[in-house]
């Protein structure tokens, strides 16, 4: 049995487990088919998303439309999908740009959706409404062994870590896995395909649409306005093409199931450190109560603007990562040194320029020397605002740009040592020791011997 078969044996549901799944979607839909009639309501009830295509791979989400009449003005339509959502699932209303309601139904997972029912996308009431037409597409035109591939296509998605169109995954969404299949044929043509992709690659399915500027330009099939592959991140894009290249060198089931790493020790972690000459300073928050995808937009909006404002004092950031934990969300960073000398060059006009005189003006008697010409410009050494890291953060957050739902009174910074302590070590090992999901103990070409890296994984033969 080769590999891709014997992935799909342990991916693919099995009979009983389908069933088992339709027998109460089936038993929902009747459910929130009398709802409406119940209530009055001309609503028709259809699923969307991975189960409904059959592309699912255990365990799916319902994704259950609720489809008024294009009539129904959209408060109503709100209200009334909400509260079907709530009586039902007893869920809560999940907060996006399309409220719905989530909640379970008989052990399953469930997305309750109002959306309007409309003929065609050419005039699309919300994002919501276009789903029930991608239904309908990859219905239509995925064979049976097409869904087979697709499986194998987000199942490698999934152990490579590029899968999902959430905030934090920034990578390919379900839908765009099943139309990349339907584009290229197979779980392999797609890998073949992206083996040439490069950023602001374009792919049509059906019909090309507007030009468009993004890492990766996928024409939805449905709609050639909109970009199926938007949330793709240019370094998501570049992983998985980096993983598709390796994958069609050398299969191997880590592709899929990736082995669990084991963290460093905090003494191991130090050493690594004090062997990079790096320095480590991290930043916790209070958890906001809010959704995850919405947390993790923020936490990525908040990692960009620390290191800038890390990079804009000297401090210079290698690398940065982020994790949100049940009480709180951590951000640390890996920088170049986290203390400063006292003072620093400031540079002024060239001398040429009358208004200089300002300039002289201003430091004249300075404590650390007078200004002196340098190329052509003045230069004074001046003392620096801050002398460390963690006094920059704490007194420059405020004006750094962060998610605006995290609360800068209870934002903590930590510094190196304690970092070691006080920070998951499975975090600082991947900061620190990066390496790609699907390398084991034999493949680590680009991971530098280090004794302590040798101890973990064994010596690179």
């Amino acid at each position: 049995m080769g590999l891709e078969e014997d992935i799909l044996r342990r991916i693919v549901p099995t009979s009983d487990e389908v069933r088992s799944i339709k027998e109460r979607a089936d038993r929902l839909h009747a459910m929130v088919i009398d709802y409406m009639k119940t209530h009055g309501y001309d609503v028709e009830v259809r699923f969307a998303g991975s189960f409904s295509k059959g592309t699912f791979l255990s365990n799916p989400d319902l994704d259950l439309f609720m489809m008024f009449p294009e009539d129904v003005p959209k408060e109503d339509l709100v209200r009334i999908g909400l509260q079907a959502g709530k009586d039902i699932l007893g869920g809560r209303r999940m907060f996006s740009d399309h409220p719905y309601t989530t909640g379970k139904f008989e052990g399953l997972d469930v997305d309750m959706v109002p959306c309007y029912h409309l003929r065609t996308t050419d005039r699309l009431q919300s994002a919501v409404d276009r789903t029930p037409f991608h239904t309908a597409y990859i219905t239509t035109h995925l064979t049976p062994p097409q869904r087979d591939q697709v499986r194998l296509l987000k199942k490698f998605m999934k152990g490579i870590g590029t899968y999902g169109a959430e905030q934090d995954s920034r990578g390919f969404s379900g839908y765009l896995c099943e139309i990349l299949v339907v584009r290229y044929g197979s779980f392999r043509g797609v890998l073949e395909a992206a083996t040439n992709w490069k950023e602001n690659t374009v792919v049509t399915i059906e019909k090309k649409g507007p030009s468009m500027m993004s890492p990766l330009v996928v024409y939805d099939p449905v709609d050639c306005r909109r970009n199926a592959a938007s949330s793709v991140h240019i370094d998501t894009l570049c992983l998985f093409i980096h993983a598709a290249r390796e994958y069609l060198e050398e299969p191997r089931e880590e592709f899929f199931f990736p082995k669990e790493r084991t963290p460093l020790s905090s003494e191991e972690l130090s050493k690594v450190a004090d062997d990079h000459g790096c320095r480590l300073v991290s930043v916790v928050f209070d958890r906001p109560d809010l959704i995850e995808d919405s947390l993790y937009s923020q936490l990525w909006k908040t990692q960009y603007a620390l290191a800038r404002k890390l990079n804009e004092f000297s401090f210079n950031v290698l690398r940065a990562v982020h994790s949100l934990e049940e009480d709180r969300l951590t951000l640390v960073f890996e920088v170049e040194r986290d203390m400063l000398s006292k003072t620093h060059r400031h540079f002024g006009p060239p001398v040429w320029v009358k208004s200089s005189d300002r300039f002289l003006d201003k430091w004249a008697g300075n404590e650390f020397g007078d200004p002196f010409i340098e190329d052509g410009e003045w230069v004074v050494i001046a003392e620096r605002p801050y002398f460390t890291a963690k006094e920059m953060l704490e007194d420059e957050v405020k004006l750094a740009g962060i998610g605006r739902d995290l609360d800068p009174d209870t934002m903590k910074v930590i510094g190196h040592e304690e970092t070691f302590d006080e920070v998951d070590p499975s975090l600082i090992t991947e900061l620190l020791v990066p390496k790609m999901p699907w390398e084991n103990r034999a493949d680590r070409r680009n991971i530098d011997k280090h004794p302590v890296v040798d101890a973990i994984w064994g010596p690179v033969g």
